[in-house]
Order: structure tokens, then sequence, then C-alpha cells
């Protein structure tokens, strides 16, 4: 289906005092001034890469921000977004590889846009909006390592992690940009619920890291998060100082986590095999230390590797975790 959006390019700024959405903690106090954040609408014929989706509509838009460097968002509106009727939103990371293999670098999707439309057109789901914010490549590591963490690391892995990120940490700045400038955008430009029980973030690997970390450092923004085939080892080999420094970060915020969701789960083959270990001491330290308001799963696909295919095949279940109304795993 082709966007029906009217404009070629169309501006968006925003200057919103944001006094509403100010979580707790001082590490997480809102700037007010946004100005630095841009949002620009481009149209389906002026870019051939914008997917096609399955159902639904996409709209594309370039953004620039005070946080991060400038990437492409592509948020995807169902069939049942009539402009009326507010909508849950879901954020989800590496948002290139969402709606459309044919553009991808791998020739995979997640298949987005298939898997939500269903949920939604069958009533099983509440009805929702994803907005998929692009990796930065070069920065995609450094913007999804969870920072609360390194605290935790021995020095000779915060040394071998400085040297991977070139010494500058950004998944702070990664959340500001999610919280600051781009929720209060999709809250204007779009039909949708703005509150902490309608907002929900997910991503698979690094993408899964901050997802987990989004909603521990922001819990009065975010209700609930899906990490799939969480990257607990943290760089590309086993290390143990890493997943421990991320066990110890989750147990100092878990406080937090008064009512909302948490979904997790690997697969058995490749780089998922890696995690079983950790995911299960992660899933031992939920058990012992998990508030009774937190909802939390940990889910194991056996056969399942670490790609778009194997996620795209099990994403039904952390979307129905997420969005069911009747809050059943």
């Amino acid at each position: 289906m082709m966007i029906t959006s009217p404009a070629l390019f169309v501006s968006f700024s925003l200057l919103l005092v944001l006094t509403a959405c100010v979580p707790s903690g001082d590490q997480n106090e809102q700037d007010p001034d946004i100005s630095g954040f841009s949002a620009t609408e481009i149209a389906a014929q002026d870019d051939p890469t914008i997917p096609v989706p399955f159902t639904g509509q996409i709209v594309r838009f370039s953004l620039t921000s005070e946080f991060v460097d400038a990437r492409l968002m592509d948020v995807w509106l169902p069939d049942s977004y009539d402009g009326q009727n507010p909508h849950r939103v879901l954020y989800m990371h590496d948002g290139q590889m969402l709606f459309d293999a044919t553009h991808t670098w791998n020739n995979q999707e997640w298949q987005v846009d298939e898997v939500s439309g269903s949920l939604i057109a069958e009533g099983q789901v509440a009805p929702f909006i994803v907005v998929g914010i692009w990796n930065n490549g070069d920065y995609r590591h450094a913007e999804y390592f969870p920072e609360g963490a390194v605290a935790y690391l021995p020095e000779s892995a915060k040394a071998e992690l400085e040297a991977r990120h070139q010494g500058v940490p950004r998944a702070d700045g990664y959340l500001r940009f999610l919280t600051n400038e781009l929720k209060p955008f999709i809250d204007q430009r779009f039909t949708v619920k703005p509150e902490r029980e309608a907002t929900f973030i997910a991503g698979s690997s690094m993408g899964g890291l901050i997802s987990m970390y989004a909603l521990m450092q922001y819990p009065d923004i975010f209700g609930g998060a899906a990490a799939l085939s969480t990257h607990w080892i943290g760089l590309s080999e086993q290390n143990e100082a890493f997943p421990e420094a991320f066990r110890s970060y989750i147990s100092g915020r878990l406080h937090l986590l008064t009512n909302h969701a948490l979904y997790f789960d690997f697969g058995t083959v490749g780089l998922d095999a890696l995690y079983i270990p950790h995911q299960a001491a992660v899933d031992s330290l939920l058990g012992a230390k998990a508030p009774e308001g937190l909802r939390h799963v940990s889910r194991r696909f056996e056969g399942a590797g670490h790609n778009e295919t194997d996620w795209a095949a099990r994403l039904h279940e952390p979307l129905l975790f997420l969005m069911r109304d009747d809050h059943s795993p």
C-alpha cells in the first residue's frame, strides 16, 4: 500500500515543556528545550527504498537531533489507524531491518507489518503503531550498550569497551533522543496514547540490551520492553565481566519496575547458544528480586539462530506478552 501522506517534505520542530514526561531520578532529568530536533517527512515518490508493507502504511522521516547523529525513521501505521482512535506505540531499534527484506543487507526482515497487522486484525492485541528507528552503523554498539553497566566493569573490561567505542559512550544520549525528542514528536504527530502503560520498546541482540536499559532508566515513560536474543556477552567474545556487570546493573534498578512488563528470549543455535547460561542467571535474579508488579518471562526457542528470519518467526510471542489487554503471557 502506498503512503497517503500529502506532503512531499514537511518539517516539524518541537519546542515543548515536558514536565508531564519527566521520569523519576536526577540522572534522567529531561531538557525542556529540544530545538535541536527536527523530523522531515519523505514522500514515497522521492525515496524508492521506503518499504511497501503487507498491511497498513509506512511513513518515513529524516531526523536530526541534539543527542545523536542524523538518521531515518519508519513509522508503521496499521489498517486500524484512522487518526481518530488513539493507538499504543512500540518503539523498535534497527529500524531498517523491520519491514522489507528487499532493502536489507542480508535480505531478511522482522516481518513486523505482517505479524503485527495479523494480531491486530484478529483482535489478539490492542491496536498499536510501530516506530522503527534506524541504527547508525558506525555507532550502533556504542548507542546500544547500556552505560549504566559500565561502572560495574573491571578496569580491563572498561578499557576494552572504550577502545571499541572510540572513547565516547553513546547509550544515554540515544535514550535522551528517544525520550526528550522522538517520543514528544510521535505523541504530537500521530494519534497515540502517550501514557507509560501504552508505550513499549523492543529490539534484538544489542537492541535487546538497549530495550532493557531504556525500561530501567525510564520506567515512568516505558511500560514494557521486549529483548530478543539479548547480547549478554557484551562484545564479540565471552568475557564474564560483561554479563556480571549487566546483572549488577539490573539488580540495582529492578525495584523501579513496579507495574511493568519485561520479555526475554533466546535461541539455541550459533551466537544465541552463548546466551543460554547468562539468560539463566538473569532469570534467577528476576525470580529472586523482581517486584510483585513486574510481569516477566523468558522463552527458549530450540533450533533458532541469531537472525531476522528467526526473530520474525516468534515475533508474535513478545507482541502478545506486551500488547494483550488481559496481560496474559
